[in-house]
């Protein structure tokens, strides 16, 4: 398992419409500084279903297609619950900087989830870009990600 994001692949972002106006200034910011990104929309702030977008970012991360996602709703929870339904998805739900790197460090998280309503632009921004630079600290912590798979599918039952 990889301990940092090939950053060569672009970043999947996507968000319900609580999320929509720091979806835009997120993905402006990150091409800004580079990045390419695909995404995954709302494209409109009007009332959607958070898992129509957050599935398609969760199954680009899946897939390999994107080197990390960022998923954004009003408390980020109803798109962390969606996410970590795709094998391999690892999302976690970020409101503080710490928060974002010890989700890197420990649980090679790679989606990170935010929730627009709590936290100021700006600190979003700042989490998105710990969760980038941080590495996944492995050892330890990659028994206890291998642990994450319930014993009965383990075993080939359902």
């Amino acid at each position: 398992m990889s301990s940092s994001f090939n950053l060569s692949l672009p970043v999947a972002i996507g968000c319900d419409h609580a999320g929509f106006e720091y979806k835009s200034k997120l993905v402006q910011w990150l091409q800004e500084q580079g990045f390419q990104t695909i995404d995954m929309g709302v494209h409109q702030n009007s009332s959607v279903d958070y898992p129509d977008y957050a599935h398609p970012v969760a199954d680009s991360v899946e897939k390999n297609e994107a080197a990390f996602g960022i998923l954004l709703c009003g408390s980020a929870n109803g798109v962390c619950m969606t996410a970590n339904k795709h094998s391999g998805i690892r999302a976690a739900l970020c409101w503080q900087t710490d928060v974002a790197k010890i989700t890197r460090q420990h649980n090679n998280a790679n989606i990170i989830c935010i929730p627009a309503r709590f936290v100021a632009f700006e600190y979003a921004r700042q989490m998105v870009q710990v969760f980038m630079d941080t590495q996944f600290d492995g050892g330890r912590h990659q028994l206890r990600i291998d642990k994450q798979t319930p014993p009965r599918l383990l075993k080939g039952g359902n």
